[in-house]
């Protein structure tokens, strides 16, 4: 694995970034704070707080019953969704994350987009989506509820509701931890200001200020970060140079070439940095991981379904997937120069923050590259786009999240009658409780250098045998009530299990880190700790929704099952002169080819 920066380099640099970074909530730093912001950036961020604060405002008034708060009254244009399905993503985890795994795995990051996200983002747009608008369900667990029965849909309602504000807790651990290094406010200030700001605009606007602010913070993020990754490569000396560079630190880390390409040294977990080989990669990332995420996680799902008909939001996902499979020219880009930076040297060198393990801070990468080359102006407009990414991140979860609590939990097992303005009523309360829920988990996230790993981690529990049950139900029509719900136990207490029984090298036994049972097997990383974790437990639930199905009686008709198994549903037409831009078929294969060449390309 990667060796630690070293502290005499760390010194003569003349970025004044804290020194030393324990992770911990509120650590005192060394080396004080140099960079400052002038009265430009200060206005900067003042007028984009002001617009994430006024869409919110200006929406309330439209904002008459529970499904205008919660669904956006199925009205939006499918280019709206689409923005808002990929700016729900861009949150903390991938901004900060993909660069964080940039430095610390490479150009194999990229997986995460080619592999790991647009074949499935195809999949949901096809064949998903007409089960998911079609059925007029509020929710993914209200779609297990209609499939199976009410105690699989609460068994993921419960499930979603805690990875969803384990997941918002990142993004505020992620902005809590770049305003204290690099203006030096006080950390747990950092986590209540940031909840404070998401609660006025969700609390007012519902999801369709959420969504609107998606779009608003999609733009800020490529406005914020393009000029980052050119400046970066112009200092490296361009493409060429970062290849050069790369492949000389992947020499000194022992796995030549290991860095400068994404598919040639997949042949064996011991060479190359994600500790993982070529079946582990396509097996637990591509689909498990994958195909869980984007296709069962009501926080993307639910922007599909804001779109106006049932064209709209099959579209949604698959334009989304073109910018999609362009970020990793700017997530991914801004790790690997820092790292190739550092090898460089000279003048030109960068260094990272170290954390209490002797490890670099792979969380600090964005932060660092913005103090080496934003100017007073520029500095506004990179701060302005990394809080828009953290922004976005706690919004997209903590409306999920207030959506599946009143509509799954709340109103089905709490107030079964409960009035549309009760429920808004509810939903904003929930909005309150889910963002306090996540400042308690946002200091979970100090025990990871890289938030990326803490992330695959919380999916393996849940989206993994999730998606095992959803492939059940949606294309075996014999898959049972009990069959589900006892496969998803079955899965969930596999990923448990597996976690228990191994841990990441350098790594002590911990609930989080793996090992609490005993120690059988040690990976060379935490991601693929995760993506195995993943595979079993998606092969634990699906096996035991088989068994299980077949050994007990059918609980839905096939009537009752039209419109959620594939077999018994009618097949979604284009209609006759429908432009070719406009038919989910055509730019799914558009989006797919484009994807394999891609891969080709940075093999």
């Amino acid at each position: 694995m990667i060796e630690s920066f070293p502290s005499a380099l760390l010194a003569q640099l003349p970025i004044h970034l804290p020194l030393a970074l324990t992770g911990g909530a509120g650590s005192a730093t060394a080396g004080g704070v140099a960079l400052k912001l002038a009265g430009v950036d200060y206005l900067i961020l003042a007028v984009y707080f002001s617009f994430v604060l006024g869409i919110g405002w200006v929406l309330k008034k439209h904002l008459k019953t529970s499904t205008d708060f919660f669904e956006s009254g199925r009205s939006l244009p499918a280019w709206i969704c689409a923005l808002g399905f990929i700016g729900a993503n861009l949150g903390a985890q991938e901004v900060m994350g993909m660069a964080a795994s940039g430095a610390k795995y490479g150009i194999a990051t990229s997986h995460f987009y080619w592999v790991g996200a647009i074949p499935a983002m195809i999949f949901v747009g096809i064949f998903m989506m007409p089960f998911y608008y079609g059925s007029k369900a509020r929710s993914v667990p209200e779609y297990l509820k209609l499939r199976f029965d009410e105690k699989t849909r609460t068994f993921n309602a419960l499930s979603f509701a805690v990875m969803t504000v384990f997941s918002s807790g990142i993004s505020m651990f992620a902005l809590a931890k770049l305003l204290n290094a690099i203006l030096g406010w006080n950390f747990d200030a950092c986590i209540f200001i940031s909840s404070v700001i998401v609660l006025i605009y969700i609390y007012t606007g519902g999801l369709t200020s959420a969504i609107y602010n998606e779009v608003l913070q999609f733009f800020l993020i490529v406005l914020g970060f393009l000029p980052l990754v050119l400046l970066g490569l112009k200092d490296i000396g361009g493409w060429d140079g970062l290849m050069q560079q790369l492949g000389a630190y992947s020499e000194a880390q022992g796995m030549p070439g290991a860095w400068n390409h994404s598919w040639a040294h997949l042949n064996e977990a011991s060479a190359n940095p994600i500790g993982i080989e070529w079946f582990g990669m396509v097996a637990g990332l591509g689909f498990v991981l994958s195909f869980g995420y984007w296709c069962t996680d009501f926080l993307v799902i639910q922007r599909a379904m804001a779109a106006k008909d049932m064209n709209s939001a099959r579209r949604t996902p698959l334009i989304a997937a073109i910018p999609k499979m362009m970020f990793p020219a700017l997530v991914i880009l801004p790790g690997m120069l820092a790292i190739a930076l550092y090898h460089k040297g000279g003048t030109a060198a960068i260094a990272l923050p170290m954390g209490a393990d002797g490890h670099p801070d792979y969380n600090m990468v964005v932060p660092v590259m913005i103090a080496k080359y934003f100017p007073n102006g520029m500095l506004g407009i990179g701060l302005t786009a990394l809080m828009a990414s953290f922004m976005s991140g706690m919004a997209g979860n903590v409306t999920a999240f207030n959506t599946v609590w009143t509509y799954d939990l709340y109103q089905r097992w709490i107030k079964p009658d409960a009035s549309d303005a009760h429920l808004i009523k509810v939903g904003r309360v929930t909005t309150v409780v889910g963002l306090m829920i996540s400042a308690v988990c946002a200091y979970a996230a100090t025990k990871f250098n890289n938030i990326m790993d803490m992330l695959q981690l919380i999916f393996g529990f849940v989206n993994a045998p999730l998606f095992a049950i959803f492939l059940c139900g949606m294309f075996w029509k014999r898959a049972t009530g009990h069959g589900a719900f006892f496969g998803l136990l079955t899965g969930t207490l596999t990923a448990a299990f597996f976690q228990g029984n191994t841990v990441p090298a350098g790594e002590t036994a911990s609930l989080l880190k793996g090992g609490w049972m005993s120690v059988q097997h040690t990976f060379t990383s935490s991601m693929a700790q995760s993506f195995w974790m993943a595979i079993f437990a998606f092969s634990g639930c699906f096996l035991g929704t088989i068994i299980i199905s077949l050994s007990t009686a059918p609980n839905r008709t096939d009537d009752e099952l039209r419109g959620l198994v594939y077999s018994l549903t009618e097949k979604v037409v284009d209609q006759q002169g429908t432009p070719w831009y406009a038919r989910p078929a055509v730019l799914g294969v558009i989006v797919l080819t484009l994807t394999v060449a891609l891969n080709i390309v940075f093999w």
